[in-house]
């Protein structure tokens, strides 16, 4: 039996008011632990941004559990949206903006998983929305955190400078990811193990050329869109 049968089987399907609730307290838990790690100096703020950045990320994984319905996943992508645009002007998220920041990346990445949910949810395929999250997620968090600790060997690309340490965190996290929920959907296949590939080498690049954070938009809807395309017929 496929794991997602498995995985859907366990669902309890709550009310959506429940739902809510459960994924805010998820949401309430990831700011308790970046609250924490400056709290106690356990990182930088680039530190605390990830930790937001990969711990809200797979709330995509709880909204997919609890088969949460795709209007309320829509409706809290524009909140959430709105509320990151104001936080470039006024101090409403203090541990992962500054006021006045160039990039977009906290817009985006609001921005991409309502899209996300929108196009897969809708269609009764949300593994490809769990996909392309999860590889903004975990691909390009680790990218960030690996690049900055150990990238000793930069290289430029269109403009950007990334080093290659990141680049091979970010294949790789969007390859295992990308593998594990194709490999639960659809169990051991062909398409299982090659599919991510492609999904790593098309997330790696849209990464390491994208600016402003515009990569929080381009690789989670590339990364879903060419594991989607792939996987027809």
């Amino acid at each position: 039996m496929p794991l997602t049968d498995w995985f859907v089987q366990q669902s309890f399907q709550p009310s959506v008011p429940l739902a809510i609730a459960l994924v805010a307290v998820w949401l309430a838990v990831v700011g308790l632990v970046a609250i924490a790690v400056k709290r106690f100096n356990l990182g930088g703020s680039e530190t605390i941004r990830k930790v937001v950045h990969i711990g809200t990320g797979n709330v995509i994984l709880l909204a997919w559990w609890l088969q949460i319905p795709a209007w309320v996943g829509m409706v809290a992508s524009v909140l959430f949206s709105v509320i990151t645009l104001l936080s470039y002007r006024y101090p409403i998220l203090p541990a992962i903006n500054t006021v006045g920041r160039k990039s977009l990346g906290t817009f985006f990445y609001a921005a991409s998983i309502g899209m996300l949910i929108a196009w897969f949810w809708t269609i009764g395929q949300p593994h490809y929305a769990v996909i392309g999250v999860l590889v903004m997620t975990w691909g390009d968090g680790m990218a960030a955190l690996v690049g900055q600790r150990f990238g000793h060997h930069p290289y430029t690309l269109w403009g950007m400078t990334k080093s290659w340490e990141g680049s091979l965190a970010m294949g790789v996290m969007s390859y295992l990811v990308s593998l594990l929920v194709l490999w639960g959907v659809q169990g051991l296949t062909i398409p299982t193990w090659t599919v991510p590939l492609a999904i790593a080498l098309v997330a790696t690049l849209l990464e390491s050329v994208s600016k402003l954070g515009i990569d929080n938009l381009t690789v989670p809807l590339g990364s879903a869109a060419i594991g989607f395309l792939l996987n027809q017929g």
